[in-house]
């Protein structure tokens, strides 16, 4: 099988992983409003992007909340947010590995991944998706859900600091343990001979 197949196959495949990902979620009572849920969907985005490179990574992100669309609960904001972040974690993390081909290399440009998704969650939440949102549900509603877990987080600005930002990079986090362990032994299965 030529390259070219072989990235696109295995993009497709990982997309499709991606995707039944998004459907394993469960809240993290006491810590966050149950509106937000913890997946893994994440993962094979991160391996996407270093077998194949950066740019298949984010084709990933973006294959698995596209089909996601089609049972979304959240009128898509929930999946442009998911896209957004998860193209800016394994976008990081493959343009760091490719640099740096080694072992080293993927944990620093999976921990460069997480610290960015970490901040770029706090921009396009505060500029993009809390706004979209909030057309669905109103912001007092929002940030209330927010106050059940700490009263003083009382503005929108709090609560992605005190609750989104520390959740987004452990969910990141959470996916480079796992893409560690397994990654070596799927190389050789997503690059071939290559591999």
């Amino acid at each position: 099988m030529n390259t070219r197949i072989r990235k696109l196959t295995g993009t497709a495949m990982l997309s499709a992983i991606a995707f039944v990902l998004m459907f394993i979620e469960f809240p993290i009572p006491l810590l966050m409003p149950e509106f937000i849920k913890m997946d893994f969907s994440d993962l094979p985005g991160l391996i996407g992007s270093f077998a194949y490179g950066p740019v298949a990574g984010i084709a990933v992100c973006l294959i698995k909340n596209l089909i996601h669309l089609m049972d979304t609960h959240t009128g898509g904001v929930g999946e442009l947010s998911n896209f957004l972040l998860g193209a800016v974690f394994t976008g990081c993390a493959g343009v760091i590995y490719r640099k740096i081909h080694t072992k080293k290399g993927a944990l620093i440009g999976s921990a460069v991944g997480c610290a960015a998704m970490g901040l770029a969650s706090l921009v396009t939440n505060y500029y993009i998706v809390y706004p979209l949102y909030s057309k669905l549900m109103p912001m007092e509603t929002i940030i209330a859900a927010y106050q059940i877990i700490l009263k003083s987080a009382d503005t929108l600005w709090k609560c992605l600091l005190i609750f989104n930002l520390p959740f987004t990079i452990i969910k990141g986090l959470c996916s480079v343990f796992i893409a560690m362990l397994i990654y070596k032994p799927l190389r050789g299965i997503l690059k071939g001979a290559e591999g």
